[in-house]
């Protein structure tokens, strides 16, 4: 099968040959119809995650991925060959599978059907990047009327966080640039704040919102020096999806907060296809690229020039 993957750690990612993988016990395995690039796949191919698990290659990369299922393991009973289903390959040692291949062997544990309506690139583009979103906003517990601040709203997951706030009724102000703000505010934002400006994102939020907002949802920062506090009234709440919410710079600006884990399992992914199924959100799908092109999908992510998800077409 043809598969994107990488020799050894930092090598340039490559479409060659490789082996189909053997359906094994509690496993999926998938025709790959389209699957999704993230920002993790750049730290799987540099190695730079292989302190923390172990890698075996040559080492597939990709997440994400939907597709028509080939064959399943003993004790899967929720989907069976022939069903169009969607799913993530889970973070476990050593990590070696992924989806940028003709097929790919997920964990039943991960793996749902396919909405009738929804088509397999919206799929595809669902697990990590709306897990992570619905994570994000259910870790703030905000209410109908509060305002949330997205920052890094122009990628994958802060175009998900968006909508699904905009669809609990909290109005959204979505950092961007100019050329996003007719996008961000299709999908929900209230208010654009410029992320390149001169003035700093948390002055541009107070300037329209002397009270503070409610929330912050950050997607960029790496450390709690990086997130804009003080955009935010006293008791507000942080959730930050790079661990840059530390709780004792949290509470000194009298805030509260959580660092978010995606886990993109059926229990979670199965609500999120169903409703972007009835249109309550959309992905916001930036490119659609080849196999061939996908290493040029994956530069895009690390220049950090993604707007919304780049999904790759594997298979008809």
């Amino acid at each position: 099968m043809r598969a994107l993957n990488v020799s050894e750690p930092g090598a340039q990612p490559a479409v060659s040959d490789l082996p189909v993988p053997e359906v094994t016990d509690g496993h999926v395995l998938i025709r790959v119809r389209n699957a999704a690039l993230n920002a993790v796949d750049n730290a799987l191919a540099s190695g730079m995650m292989a302190e923390m698990m172990p890698h075996a290659y040559p080492l597939v990369l990709g997440r994400d991925a939907s597709g028509v299922v080939e064959a399943v393991g003993a004790g899967v009973d929720h989907v069976a060959p022939g069903d169009e289903v969607f799913g993530h390959v889970l973070l476990a040692p050593p990590i070696q599978a992924g989806t940028l291949a003709e097929y790919a062997l997920l964990p039943a544990a991960s793996v749902a059907a396919k909405p009738a309506g929804l088509d397999f690139a919206t799929a595809a583009a669902l697990p990590l990047a709306g897990t992570a979103a619905y994570a994000s906003v259910e870790a703030l517990d905000v209410q109908p009327g509060q305002v949330v601040l997205v920052v890094g709203a122009t990628g994958g997951v802060g175009s998900y966080a968006v909508q699904l706030l905009a669809a609990r009724g909290v109005g959204v102000v979505a950092t961007g640039t100019p050329a996003d703000a007719d996008r961000l505010t299709g999908l929900g934002a209230a208010t654009v704040v410029d992320h390149t400006a001169a003035a700093p994102v948390a002055d541009q939020v107070t300037a329209a919102y002397p009270d503070g907002v409610d929330g912050l949802i950050d997607l960029v920062s790496r450390s709690a020096e990086g997130l804009p506090l003080s955009a935010l009234r006293k008791g507000g709440t942080v959730a930050s999806t790079l661990n840059a919410a530390d709780e004792q710079a949290l509470a000194a600006a009298g805030l509260t907060g959580s660092n978010i884990m995606a886990t993109p399992v059926r229990e979670v992914i199965e609500p999120l296809a169903a409703l972007a199924a009835e249109g309550t959100v959309k992905a916001d799908i930036a490119a659609v690229l080849p196999l061939e092109r996908a290493a040029e999908g994956l530069a895009t992510l690390a220049a950090g020039h993604a707007r919304g998800k780049i999904i790759v077409n594997v298979g008809d």
